[in-house]
């Protein structure tokens, strides 16, 4: 415990340290600072309180089904949502299926103290992987009913380490563990942890949901009209363009659409520069000559999700980086699923490939056959779009699970 809270602080002492230098660490201090008057001039008293953390943007997100089926079914509570990483609160501040949105003050006893006996919520919901000791401890000996929602345990996890005896504490902290899977519950098993229910992942039921609210793009659908086939990649990097644009410049029967994952113009002009065939920034767009376009670069956020739809194929990138991106945005629309080949942290990634809705790719070679086979057999490309779609559909409900599995009244 000690340990535990030495490691905090020295991780405090660290932002601070990096403060005048770094956007990230100034945000997250700035955030923390006034977390308390958030608290105070927003809070109204006497309403109870549901409290849902999540570390960043892509927790929330898998997240954002529950609170929102909460929001519809349950009315009399209100939502308190707080983040960890700059990533999520920067984006959802001003998320409306909240009352109250604020980052997380750093993990110390005090704080832990001061802000559960400040909100004193009737629930705490923490999404993945977050396990804060001291939270947890403060909500357990305050008798507050709280829940891991979508967690998943994996054998190199530090709880499962000889050295993780603090961390498996926390886990008995839990009123109940929600986990994705039978392989976590058999982990939490040999820890003596047994208020464990499978009930899958509640990020299918969220992309069901983007998908039905997706945007109509008229240009896009435009641009995909009169070919007879159209990649989306999606989050791409440099060593994932540098593959399916060598593929795109020998293959004029098909077209291409790029969202990279990032889009300044430094990145914009390196794929710029590889492309051999006219291309159009969607920014730019120019609707007389966009049937003429071979090539559509998104040089702006917010619309892949829904841009996915008008594609006939799809790669998603990050498989030669740190880990892939969202695999479920495209496979959600029936369609196969191309990525890299570091997706063994991603248990989608491995359940679209057994399924056959999903392929890995680790060279230009395997890129070349199998792109090959998928524009010159339409029954394989078919059948392979409906693997990935069905992927997706097969697993939905683990919200409404939850809901079921917890006492609101």
């Amino acid at each position: 415990m000690i340990l535990y809270n030495i490691g905090i602080y020295l991780y405090y002492i660290a932002l601070y340290l990096l403060f005048p230098f770094s956007r990230k660490p100034r945000q997250m201090v700035k955030g923390s600072w006034v977390v308390g008057r958030i608290l105070r001039q927003q809070m109204e008293k006497g309403k109870p309180y549901l409290w849902f953390h999540a570390a960043s943007l892509g927790e929330f997100e898998q997240g954002r089904p529950l609170i929102e089926h909460i929001r519809a079914q349950y009315p009399q509570y209100k939502i308190l949502l707080t983040f960890f990483s700059p990533s999520g609160y920067e984006v959802r501040k001003h998320y409306q299926g909240a009352d109250i949105v604020c980052y997380l003050p750093m993990d110390t006893p005090f704080n832990a103290r001061r802000f559960v006996h400040h909100v004193q919520p009737k629930m705490a919901f923490f999404i993945k992987y977050e396990f804060w000791k001291n939270y947890l401890d403060e909500l357990h000996k305050e008798g507050i009913p709280t829940y891991s929602i979508s967690s998943i345990f994996r054998k190199n996890q530090i709880f499962f380490k000889w050295y993780g005896g603090i961390y498996r504490n926390v886990l008995k902290d839990f009123t109940h563990l929600y986990v994705q899977n039978e392989i976590s519950k058999k982990f939490l098993a040999k820890l003596d942890v047994h208020n464990v229910t499978v009930v899958g992942d509640t990020r299918f039921d969220r992309v069901l949901e983007i998908k039905e609210a997706a945007k109509d793009l008229p240009l896009i659908e435009r641009f995909c009209r009169g070919t007879k086939h159209c990649l989306v990649a999606g989050s791409s990097w440099q060593p994932d363009e540098d593959l399916f644009i060598r593929y795109f410049n020998r293959h004029p029967e098909m077209k291409l659409i790029i969202a990279p994952h990032v889009i300044d113009e430094i990145h914009l002009t390196e794929i710029i520069d590889k492309l051999e065939r006219p291309y159009m920034r969607y920014s730019r767009i120019n609707e007389a000559k966009i049937e003429q376009t071979d090539c559509l670069i998104i040089d702006c956020f917010g619309l892949l999700s829904s841009i996915y739809r008008y594609g006939d194929i799809a790669y998603v990138g990050g498989g030669f980086g740190k880990g892939i991106h969202n695999l479920l945005e495209a496979a959600v629309y029936g369609m196969p699923v191309l990525f890299g080949p570091k997706h063994q942290k991603f248990m989608e990634a491995g359940g679209l490939i057994e399924e056959g809705g999903g392929f890995c790719i680790s060279s230009q070679e395997e890129l070349d056959k199998l792109m090959d086979r998928l524009l010159g057999e339409e029954e394989f490309l078919r059948r392979s779009g409906q693997n990935a779609g069905d992927f997706v559909r097969k697993r939905a409900g683990a919200t409404e699970r939850i809901l079921e599995l917890i006492d609101f009244r």
